[in-house]
């Protein structure tokens, strides 16, 4: 077989080895996702019970990555510790370390039997649990027929004198090897893929145990940077969590590199089989880094804490709630409203921003609205706790008051963001990727209601600061037009329709469920002037109006009555 074939045969098998983990990853979280946020959630008990955690959920993702991102997520929002994070990480890495160990049992009528059963389960199940485990089993069986396919690929490979050179060289060149192997874990963004690649190399004879070691060493570092990339969005304390992972696993690449002879020779003496020592050295390299950085956790995330220090408050966190005004209730509800008014700015830059995507097609402005998401719920949840910690003081009748419509308009606002992204933001992506165009004038009817929407977004806030009555009416008064405009709009929307016209036609579902979520928004937006107008009984209780009294059947009937 040409050379060239050869290396086409064998990258195409890796390819098809990190879709079938991708598949497992995809399927486990869809069918068993909520339970393994929950396990690792409960892993806060001691160390011991978080790494246990950790190694569990890893077995069932198949990626110590997944596991990264969503203990990083958990310990950026409070839920976990840092040092109990740290332990579920360690507990992650020999959890990816056994996957291999499993993966690697050569038995190959299962790959076969995977396939089927996941195929025949995605097939006939219904709920998304069932499709979730038929996804998860066709991509054991792929990964598991990617490495037979790797095994008959580099047998031939074993007598080619250029590979031998190339293999030498690596092993003269430790360090080499390693940046070698966290280079293509980093790529492939999975340390598993490349730890089985090199353990169907040393089964084939092709790499030495020195080599061999480095190689393993180094996927491990890669495999550390990608969930350190993933959890950058996160803030300071997912990323102090993968950082402190990616250390750990630095030093362990250090220790192996500076005893890989010694090392070898011990893995030569006690376990036969080249294939079976790399994954040995690997489950040993987790393994020995969870007991030595188990009882070190602490100094460790003190350690990590020094060089990732949270960042000055600035957009991304809360600039304006003063801990030491707590014991000044009016000072202390000024700066919570001028941190809510900072919130209202963010939902309308991400109102613009959804604005240009669905108008001008523009996809980046899209995933701006994504970015800026997490920074509403980050803040909002800010100021609720905030808002707590002074409700528990002795406030006088207007300060509650006023607590009580700060709390509401910040949840309104974090629901206007999850409306905004879930709405607005996935319609303009979905008409963007589908090619689709609004019609002339369903385009300008949509744009007429998130102008409106915008402005009345600005005028919420001088409500809200001001308390001013006459806005408050005016901003009511806005939602009964932006009703009326929603309606107005559907039913031209419609008779497009019934006209045939091929742009309503493709984007009728858009269009509708667009309207139908900027009249959700104006609703959250309105919701602040209710206190003001209720406070001076200009609102009614219902508007629904007021039944005439009723009549007797004698009364209906006789018209002399």
């Amino acid at each position: 077989m040409p050379p060239t074939v050869q290396f086409i045969d064998l990258l195409a098998a890796a390819a098809l080895l990190l879709w079938g983990l991708r598949l497992i990853r995809t399927g486990v979280m869809r069918a068993f996702g909520a339970t393994l946020r929950q396990w690792i959630s409960r892993a806060t008990r001691n160390r011991l019970v978080a790494a246990l955690w950790g190694m569990l959920a890893t077995l069932g993702l198949q990626s110590s990555t997944a596991t990264a991102v969503i203990t990083g997520s958990f310990a950026a929002r409070g839920i976990m510790s840092a040092p109990m994070a740290q332990a579920v990480m360690l507990g992650a890495n020999l959890g990816t370390a056994m996957v291999a160990a499993i993966l690697s049992v050569d038995v190959h009528w299962i790959a076969s039997l995977c396939i089927l059963s996941g195929v025949v389960t995605f097939s006939t199940a219904q709920a998304t649990r069932g499709r979730g485990i038929g996804r998860a089993l066709i991509g054991l069986g792929l990964m598991l027929l990617a490495l037979r396919l790797m095994g008959e690929v580099t047998a031939p490979l074993q007598h080619s004198e250029t590979l031998a050179l190339v293999i030498a060289g690596l092993g003269e060149a430790p360090l080499v090897a390693a940046l070698l192997a966290a280079g293509l874990a980093v790529l492939s963004a999975s340390s598993l893929a490349v730890v089985l690649l090199v353990m169907v190399l040393a089964a084939g004879g092709l790499i030495d145990t020195v080599p061999a070691l480095a190689l393993v060493a180094g996927a491990n570092v890669g495999g550390a940077v990608t969930p350190w990339l993933a959890v950058a969005v996160e803030g300071p304390a997912a990323r102090r969590i993968t950082l402190g992972n990616l250390v750990v696993r630095i030093t362990g690449a250090a220790i192996v590199l500076g005893l890989t002879d010694p090392l070898a020779l011990l893995l030569e003496e006690t376990v036969a089989g080249p294939g079976h020592r790399v994954i040995a050295a690997h489950i040993a390299f987790s393994a020995v880094l969870l007991v030595l950085f188990l009882p070190l956790v602490g100094p460790l995330c003190r350690l990590v804490e020094r060089f990732l220090p949270d960042p000055p408050e600035g957009v991304r966190g809360a600039a304006f709630l003063d801990e030491s005004l707590l014991e000044t209730p009016a000072m202390a509800l000024a700066v919570a409203a001028r941190e809510t008014l900072r919130v209202g700015d963010i939902v309308g830059e991400m109102l613009d921003r959804s604005r240009q995507a669905l108008i001008a097609n523009d996809e980046l402005a899209a995933l701006e609205v994504s970015r800026l998401e997490p920074d509403i719920d980050r803040l909002s949840e800010a100021i609720k706790l905030y808002i707590t910690r002074l409700s528990r003081a002795e406030l006088d009748e207007p300060d509650v008051r006023r607590a009580s419509e700060i709390t509401s308009f910040a949840i309104n606002l974090e629901h206007m963001g999850d409306i905004i992204e879930a709405g607005l933001a996935d319609a303009a992506m979905k008409k963007i990727r589908k090619r689709l165009a609004f019609s002339p004038e369903g385009a300008a009817e949509l744009a007429d209601v998130h102008d409106r929407t915008i402005a009345n977004l600005r005028l919420a806030q001088a409500v809200f600061l001001g308390r001013d009555a006459d806005l408050a009416r005016q901003l009511v008064e806005s939602k009964i037009e932006i009703r009326r405009l929603e309606a107005v709009s559907a039913e031209r929307h419609l008779g497009r329709l019934r006209a045939g016209r091929p742009e309503a036609m493709e984007t009728s579902t858009i269009h509708l469920d667009l309207l139908r979520d900027l009249k959700r928004l104006n609703a959250h937006v309105t919701s602040v002037a209710h206190p003001i107008l209720t406070e001076i009984g200009a609102l009614r209780e219902s508007r629904m109006r007021a039944s005439a009294p009723r009549r007797s059947l004698r009364e209906q009937t006789d018209p002399d009555m």
